[in-house]
């Protein structure tokens, strides 16, 4: 047979006559449901290279995976000095310790999901070419690697807003945080998947990700409150309708202040949640064929 064609694993049909209708030629991209379907069988080996990369990423450092933990960290008191105590942000923020906490931590989150999505076909080219499989796995990889690397990170974020004052009070509502956090991670594997492919094309988008990402650490209230610094209403509407300013006022409400988030601002954040998903699914899947050439 033409070392063109290999048996697509999408059928589960033995080789023979009927097997034979499902041979297709290497690198054509399946229907979606089918391209689905192959990537979950391929769920535990994603799952077990996620959680290698997860804590051997920083295996070259003599502090190993407390970066986890201290990058994230050192970067909230960067901000805490400069905005907090320089620019005096803080004026008017309830527990501004912890609202920067949450917002540095989580943001940084997405950020990390999206710049490995963003490297994520480059670093995996090798393996593109040597072997057949639905390359949304890389993107799917990155974000559950992220994913698991956010445990410690969050353990200690709760931990940080529990001891340093003011105290903040453990109420029910600390229950609804995995929910935000669940649509916040469905919403960076969608953003991973996009910029997976348009770093694929554009390689050049590298480039200008670390000033798109401060721009839109600024624009999320990531170290200041807009009721403080924006007085255009409309422009106030834009900045509130960005995902990620939804996903850390809703943390903020419910592990800060104590208080039910709006049920249009939960509605909000799953439908941005969706919508990242759903595109970002079919756009890298359109260009399956592509990946991996040149």
């Amino acid at each position: 047979m033409d070392n063109d064609w290999f048996f697509d694993d999408v059928s589960d049909e033995p080789p023979g006559d009927a097997g034979l209708r499902a041979l297709q030629p290497v690198g054509r991209r399946p229907p979606l449901p089918g391209y689905l379907r192959a990537l979950g069988r391929r769920r535990h080996f994603i799952w077990l290279d996620a959680r290698t990369r997860a804590f051997s990423a920083n295996g070259g450092y003599l502090l190993g995976n407390v970066w986890l933990v201290l990058s994230p960290l050192l970067e909230g008191f960067t901000y805490y000095l400069v905005f907090g105590l320089l620019l005096e942000t803080s004026r008017g923020i309830d527990n501004y310790i912890g609202y920067l906490l949450v917002g540095v931590f989580m943001f940084h989150y997405t950020s990390r999901c999206m710049t490995g999505g963003a490297n994520a076909l480059i670093v995996g080219r090798n393996m593109i070419r040597a072997f057949s499989f639905p390359r949304a796995a890389l993107p799917l990889s990155v974000v559950l690697r992220e994913l698991v690397g956010m445990g410690p990170v969050v353990l200690t974020m709760l931990a940080m807003i529990l001891a340093i004052p003011p105290h903040v009070d453990v109420t029910w509502r600390w229950l609804l945080f995995p929910a935000v956090f669940a649509l916040q991670t469905l919403f960076n594997l969608g953003l991973a998947l996009v910029m997976a492919r348009t770093a694929h094309h554009l390689p050049d988008i590298r480039k200008v990700m670390g000033f798109a990402t401060r721009l839109w650490l600024y624009g999320s209230a990531v170290m200041f409150s807009f009721d403080a610094h924006v007085e255009n209403p409309e422009l106030l509407l834009l900045l509130e309708a960005n995902p990620m300013f939804i996903v850390l006022d809703i943390t903020r409400d419910l592990l800060l202040y104590g208080t039910t988030p709006a049920a249009a601002s939960w509605l909000t954040l799953t439908a941005w949640a969706a919508c990242s998903l759903t595109i970002g699914l079919v756009f890298f899947w359109r260009a399956e064929e592509r990946y991996g050439r040149g």
